[in-house]
């Protein structure tokens, strides 16, 4: 095996000095991809793969044995990434304590108290982390509505709650900041949803008070050919999907959908309302409208605009 900085365990930069690298050597490591970081604060060596377990290593160097690792950051270590934009590449560790512990006052980390029972927390390889429902849970109340949901469908999707059993938890939740969004997104919960981008716009739609499309639908050709639609109405060939920035932008791709639509359209008779991060966020309605207008409803008015609030993440 080839040498690996701190032997391949995670590192602070208290430790990194230990290790003969100044601040100015560590940058340096960075900018040079020798080192990676796992988040603010913890350093690992570039070549070591990243797992659960390498996350769970660098958690512990920072998690007082009071605390809980909660809401994006227990979600991260069962590797399922529910960031909101801006947060993905530079997040602090999340932890709670119950109301009678002293709160984390560590720099680089999220801290906060809250109502905690035994039977929300597990713990991993030493770290205490909230339970993939209270987690959910969490995230649903906590979030931005939009992120929120997105991040609902991201861990029934990796399999780590059951939506009938989400449901069910959170109509249970007393007395929780938040609890009432919690239980109108852990009703919609889906899946099948394949990206942010489709959650976003699957709120959109609902919220506009139209019908519930029918995520990732398989339309199969005469040739036995299989195309996946992102939010169609399957009845009324009606396709919407959402075009990201990560995947749709580039030539090839945007030729690539350019092309399936086509088809679908010319031999199917497929017709289509696309939405992108300005259609969905912001105060232009168009996207709604013209689907409102393909189904004959009106849309509500919309509930949320371009940005989250600074406010809006409860306190518990």
């Amino acid at each position: 095996m080839s040498w690996l900085l701190n032997d391949g365990h995670p590192f602070t930069p208290a430790q990194a000095r230990d290790l003969g690298l100044t601040a100015k050597a560590l940058r340096l490591h960075l900018e040079q991809g020798l080192v990676r970081r796992e988040f603010r604060g913890v350093y690992l060596d570039a070549k070591v793969p990243d797992s659960r377990a390498t996350r769970l290593r660098a958690l512990r160097l920072v998690t007082p044995p009071n605390a809980v690792v909660c809401d994006e950051t227990a979600a991260w270590v069962r590797g399922v990434e529910v960031f909101a934009p801006g947060r993905r590449h530079d997040f602090e560790p999340s932890m709670v304590v119950r109301h009678s512990g002293a709160r984390v006052e560590r720099t680089g980390s999220r801290g906060r108290q809250a109502i905690l029972t035994d039977d929300d927390i597990e713990v991993v390889d030493g770290v205490q982390l909230t339970t993939p429902l209270r987690t959910t849970s969490d995230l649903l109340r906590r979030m931005y509505r939009p992120y929120a949901l997105a991040a609902g469908d991201a861990v029934a999707r990796a399999g780590l709650v059951d939506v009938p059993e989400l449901v069910d938890y959170v109509a249970r939740r007393k007395g929780y900041r938040g609890i009432v969004q919690a239980r109108s997104l852990a009703a919609i919960v889906d899946p099948r949803a394949q990206s942010p981008g489709e959650s976003w716009q699957r709120l959109r739609i609902l919220d506009a008070g139209l019908p519930p499309p029918e995520p990732q639908f398989e339309v199969v050709d005469d040739f036995g050919r299989s195309y996946f639609i992102d939010l169609p109405y399957p009845e009324l060939l009606i396709g919407t999907e959402y075009d990201g920035r990560e995947f749709h932008t580039d030539d090839e791709h945007a030729a690539h959908d350019l092309e399936r639509r086509a088809y679908l359209s010319d031999v199917l008779g497929w017709r289509w309302v696309l939405g992108n991060h300005p259609r969905i966020f912001g105060t232009d309605t168009s996207f709604e409208d013209e689907l409102g207008a393909l189904l004959g409803i009106t849309p509500l008015p919309r509930r949320w605009g371009m940005l989250a609030p600074k406010s809006r993440r409860p306190a518990a």
